[in-house]
């Protein structure tokens, strides 16, 4: 596989900047304090970071409404510090991807200060403006996954702008010529700083319909969303105008077209659609479009072999030239160590074989800081609260701090060793009782467990770059090959607390030295632990 390609099988850690290390004692992480965690990040085995935005920003969505794409956010650091940390990663050989937030702006962008002048300025048709209907309501029935309509009145022109997410973010014009160029000369800025790929926050809302068409009518009982709660009115509605537009598939040609004259950069989109695994095949199909796609396909509460088994087998059947990525966790849902727990209570021989198992499906992989710790969800009371989402949607659905809080580094210290200072969230007293040092030095702990799973998972090509094919077993026991033309691997799962049993294909098997095994293969017999997993070389 080219070196170019580094990115195929690759394990990439995803960094929240705010919550990582703060190194200034003002309750914040920033870049420094991931420069000073780079040895610890090098430790864990994996391939890249994925930071999250440290743009500069209003922070109403916390870094995802971004007023200056090419300039850092004074609580994150500087560009100089932004330029150490590429070259003290590159020199532990650790690739760094960061966010790019091209399908809106924050309103306190000066493309936007211009455009909402007047109807007539150069940045007049850089948003997506509309008339109000004869009544004075909006143009159509859009709504905004923030909850309430995706509309908001602009005195100033007389007419309504289309947010997607707050109102705070409005949704740029794509349709418009220069719209694009000037998106794509913002990417190529990070490029020339030596970045290796980007994270394409929403990617798939870059374009709108033209015609503005009203959004049908969701069924009521197919009203679940990934990503927002169910009580919110997003989840009333088909999707299929305000977002995931054709125009868009020409769009991802052309990010790829710049990547390309930048060898060995990747890029990885976020997609939320209608039916989000064919829009991943589609805009990574035919070598000209996206790397990779993600979705949040593994990041709901379904926890069954038999749905997980479907999802990637669904995807596989369509993307048959693209390269996927997974993931069970990221700073937008709860911690999967609570979300998939048993008994609502972190377990850590769970938390292991959750780690085993994102890192052996096919593709690469990405996992949110504090997985590596079996962190779970922390509860943050109402009056602590940062997120808008959960602020607005509080009892029934809490929102996304409760997985945004900060990484425990040292269990005695002040705030578990983030920072001197109260943090932007409080630090989670079960979370500092897992904290970096404690873990460091326990073999078994679910730390010492993930470093040495990664350390054999990067010599397995099977793992790496392999086919999957999965194998025929019962609720709740998961099971597949991956193969390469040189290795198959037998791979399964117990996704239960009770042992389980299995029967298999008769095959030989020589069982992996891979630290906290507990399953066992007779004849072709597979009995698994609670949470156990099992790994076999095929050999005929």
């Amino acid at each position: 596989m080219a070196n170019n390609e580094w990115w195929k099988g690759a394990v990439i850690y995803q960094i929240y900047p705010r919550s990582f290390q703060d190194s200034n004692a003002d309750g914040i992480g920033d870049l420094q304090g991931i420069i000073q965690r780079l040895d610890y990040i090098k430790s864990l085995g994996v391939d890249a970071v994925w930071i999250s935005p440290f743009f500069k920003s209003p922070m109403k969505d916390f870094g995802y409404d971004i007023s200056d794409y090419r300039d850092i956010d004074p609580m994150f650091g500087t560009l100089d510090d932004f330029d150490t940390l590429i070259s003290e990663a590159h020199n532990r050989d650790i690739k760094i991807i960061i966010d790019q937030v091209l399908s809106h702006t924050s309103n306190q962008h000066p493309w936007f200060v211009e455009s909402r002048e007047d109807k007539t300025n150069d940045k007049a048709d850089w948003y997506v403006w509309a008339d109000a209907n004869p009544d004075g309501s909006p143009p159509n029935n859009w709504l905004s996954i923030f909850g309430g309509v995706a509309w908001q009145w602009e005195p100033r022109r007389c007419q309504y702008y289309l947010h997607n997410f707050l109102t705070e973010q409005p949704d740029l014009n794509f349709h418009h010529p220069e719209v694009r160029k000037a998106v794509l000369d913002n990417v190529e800025f990070w490029l020339k700083k030596g970045v290796d790929g980007f994270r394409l926050d929403a990617i798939n809302f870059c374009f709108h319909d033209k015609q503005l068409r009203d959004n049908p009518a969701k069924p009521i009982e197919l009203r679940q969303g990934r990503g927002f709660s169910e009580d919110n009115p997003y989840a009333f509605q088909y999707h299929y105008y305000n977002n995931t537009q054709p125009e868009n598939l020409l769009f991802m040609e052309e990010i790829r077209a710049l990547l390309d004259r930048y060898p060995g950069t990747v890029s990885l989109g976020e997609i939320s659609s209608e039916d989000s695994l064919q829009t991943m095949a589609e805009y990574t199909a035919d070598g000209n479009k996206l790397h990779m796609g993600y979705s949040f396909e593994l990041l709901t509460n379904d926890y069954s072999a038999k749905y997980i088994r479907e999802t990637v087998s669904r995807l596989e059947s369509v993307m048959t030239e693209g390269w996927p990525c997974w993931a069970f966790a990221n700073h937008d849902v709860e911690r999967v160590a609570s979300r998939w727990s048993i008994d609502g209570k972190v377990n850590d021989t769970q938390v292991k074989m959750l780690t085993a198992l994102l890192g052996s499906l096919r593709g690469s992989v990405c996992m949110y800081q504090g997985e590596e710790l079996g962190l779970g969800e922390a509860a943050v009371a109402f009056e602590e609260l940062q997120d808008p989402y959960g602020i607005t949607f509080w009892p029934n659905f809490k929102g996304r701090d409760g997985c945004r809080t900060p990484l425990p580094w040292t269990k005695a210290k002040t705030n578990a060793g983030f920072s001197e200072s109260k943090p932007w969230l409080p630090v989670s007293e079960a979370h500092a009782l897992r904290a970096v040092d404690e873990q460091a030095v326990d073999s078994n702990s679910t730390l010492s467990y993930y470093q040495a799973f990664l350390q054999w998972r990067n010599a397995q090509p099977a793992l790496k770059t392999g086919d999957i094919e999965f194998i025929d077993t019962p609720e709740p026991v998961l099971a597949f090959y991956r193969k390469t033309q040189t290795q198959t691997l037998l791979c399964a799962f117990n996704l239960a607390a009770t042992q389980q049993s299995a029967t298999l294909p008769e095959v030989a098997l020589r069982q992996c030295e891979l630290k906290h095994l507990s399953g066992t293969a007779s004849a072709n017999v597979l009995t698994l632990g609670a949470f156990g997993c099992y790994f076999a070389e095929v050999l005929s």
